[in-house]
């Protein structure tokens, strides 16, 4: 079983300044920073990379590539584009780049905005090691619509489900034709078990040997599991399937039975900085950042030092007092009270919301001092600072690299500190 990791161009420039918080000398974002998979090399945080055709070519708020980046990528190619391995020792079986057309972000419309035939072209430019059909994710499920009698599938449930299988048919038959050199993937959308059952005996019908689960993310556990029983029905686990946006490593052997062989996700890296409460992946649980805001960044400290509520250099003594009583506790020349204490001081200034019992849990069993990851290795607490991209996203690429050595142990392949891939 494989992990991708879904691309959302989340680089850290690789020589920042944790003491000064200061970018490198003469840094060119473009030219100087680096990709998880290069910044820990040789270590693999993940299998392979995801990227979504919607997130290249949109511009625009939707888009995560300017105009310059998405004509170096098509220029380019994937592997240069993303450089992917770091290596540059580039080998489709052990370095797969699979591509989708990014159906969520186009859900909301009535028909895909790409055709089939746009989409085998722009597989084959930016050579793909795979290849996924162009789908219409219908959003919603209800396990109740496979009782007999109940009321009729929404219409539209309906017709993005056909729009799928057809385009998935066409897909394969086009890929075929043209001899192309990425791996066709068909999706299977739906809305109960046995929608899910009837799309992949259909996808099966037409060629296909591997097969993706669309529209999975908001579902919870049961109802996937659910999903794949009703499919293994059906292949008996011999079909390869992907599931998009699905981690839930605690149900690997249900994956596995059920034929999984390949999964994406974003979540360990989004978690860093997007929840409130587990930041930081590690074998104890998962651990809440450490917030320091910084004080010229901060839009509540600043709304109050602009008020004269707050004065700017007790601020900033404040926060200089944090960053360095948490350095002092790395080194073991601090206790945990005076950094909660620096900690409480400063965040009374912007009247925040830290749950402190988290805190002190992080600054007491000091999860970065055990782990062998590249980023803790070389960064030691600053993993834990929630504070700016360069810290938040480190600890990202730490959280990726965890769910990645989670996934080696299952796959029987020890602690696999190296990272490497599957054979």
């Amino acid at each position: 079983m494989r992990f991708f990791y879904a691309d959302t161009l989340d680089l850290v420039d690789p020589g920042f300044d944790f003491l000064a918080d200061r970018s490198s000398p003469g840094r060119i974002p473009q030219r100087d920073d680096v990709y998880a998979h290069e910044l820990m090399a040789p270590v693999r945080p993940y299998d392979g990379l995801l990227v979504s055709r919607f997130s290249v070519e949109c511009m625009g708020s939707q888009g995560r590539y300017t105009r310059a980046q998405s004509q170096r990528f098509l220029r380019g190619g994937a592997q240069r584009f993303l450089r992917f391995p770091a290596d540059g020792r580039f080998d489709p079986d052990h370095h797969p780049i699979l591509c989708d057309c990014g159906a969520f972000n186009y859900r909301r419309d009535p028909e895909p905005p790409y055709t089939v035939e746009d989409t085998v072209e722009f597989y084959t430019l930016c050579g793909f090691t795979h290849g996924v059909s162009v789908d219409h994710m219908i959003g919603q499920f209800d396990a109740m619509l496979d009782e007999p009698n109940l009321v009729p599938v929404p219409t539209d449930w309906q017709r993005r489900y056909q729009i799928t299988l057809d385009n998935a048919d066409r897909f394969l038959r086009l890929s075929h034709a043209e001899s192309t050199r990425y791996k066709p993937i068909g999706v299977a959308q739906g809305w109960s078990p046995r929608s899910y059952r009837e799309a992949v005996r259909a996808l099966v019908k037409m060629g296909y040997d591997y097969v993706a689960l669309g529209g999975l993310v908001p579902l919870k556990t049961p109802e996937i599991l659910q999903i794949l029983e009703s499919v293994k029905e059906e292949t008996g686990g011999r079909l390869a399937l992907h599931l998009f946006g699905i981690t839930r490593l605690e149900n690997f052997q249900a994956f596995r039975d059920a034929g999984v062989i390949s999964f994406d996700s974003t979540s360990p890296l989004r978690q860093a900085f997007k929840d409130a409460r587990d930041n930081y992946y590690s074998n104890g649980g998962h651990y809440s950042a450490i917030r320091i805001p910084q004080v010229d960044l901060y839009p509540k400290l600043l709304r109050r030092i602009r008020a004269h509520e707050v004065d700017r250099a007790e601020a900033a003594a404040a926060e200089r007092s944090c960053l360095e009583r948490l350095r002092a506790l790395d080194r073991d020349e601090a206790g945990v009270d005076e950094v909660m204490e620096a900690l409480h001081t400063y965040e009374a200034l912007f009247k925040g919301n830290s749950k402190w019992r988290y805190v002190r849990r992080t600054l007491e069993d000091r999860p970065w001092k055990s782990c062998p990851c590249p980023i803790c290795r070389a960064v030691g607490i600053e993993v834990v600072v929630f504070r700016g991209a360069n810290r938040n996203r480190r600890r990202g690429f730490h959280n990726l690299w965890f769910t990645q050595q989670m996934l080696q142990r299952y796959r029987g392949e020890g602690r696999g500190e190296s990272g490497h891939a599957p054979a």
